[in-house]
């Protein structure tokens, strides 16, 4: 009997997900998922499902590592002021603009798909309140910091930190020059993360 083919699983769904990242859901055809993963339609059936499972699969290891990385870079920050500062203007933190035109896969799929896919809009909305208790989190310390006022709710104000921070990337996305782009980040962010009372004022 043949041997079943192996491969590294993580590989391909890091390229699954650029290829459903670049191009978008519909766009995306089951030649394209066998070009960039290698491998045969029969083996993409048998390890992850047809194509909106692997989307799926894709999907959630893309929102997985976020978060990971988000946590990482909060937990490694000396002021927890200054990591929500660098969450909130991620999407302008690239001078040339790519990272705000390619926008984030989570917020492009939940825009392509959510209004007509109840699986996608339930995955986005956890893949939100995830993201938000993270944030909070970092909120949290910000005000035991003396950074950032401590009547304000860290929820709310996580919430509000990732609306923004999507806002500008759906505003990239739209084709908005950087300059623009990055001064309306900087208005959000003095409005968003205002000096606590233990502070100097920014």
């Amino acid at each position: 009997m043949a041997r079943p083919r192996q491969f590294d699983e993580d590989a391909v769904l890091r390229a699954v997900c650029d290829q459903f990242w670049n191009a978008g859901y519909a766009a995306t055809s089951m030649q394209d998922l066998m070009r960039v993963s290698g491998l045969g339609k029969g083996s993409l059936y048998a390890a992850f499902g047809d194509k909106h499972q692997l989307f799926l699969k894709a999907l959630r290891r893309y929102v997985e590592s976020l978060d990971r990385g988000l946590r990482s870079s909060f937990d490694s920050a000396p002021r927890a002021v200054d990591a929500l500062r660098s969450f909130l203007m991620s999407p302008v933190g690239d001078p040339e603009g790519v990272a705000a035109r390619r926008g984030c896969l989570l917020a492009n799929s939940t825009t392509e798909l959510a209004s007509a896919d109840p699986v996608v809009a339930a995955e986005a909305r956890q893949a939100y309140e995830g993201t938000t208790a993270i944030v909070a989190e970092c909120v949290a310390r910000a005000q035991a910091e003396g950074d950032l006022p401590g009547t304000a709710d860290p929820v709310g104000t996580a919430r509000a930190l990732l609306a923004a921070q999507q806002g500008l990337t759906f505003m990239g996305r739209s084709g908005m020059d950087v300059e623009t782009l990055a001064a309306t980040a900087r208005s959000l962010a003095a409005q968003l993360l205002p000096a606590g009372a233990d502070s100097p004022a920014a």
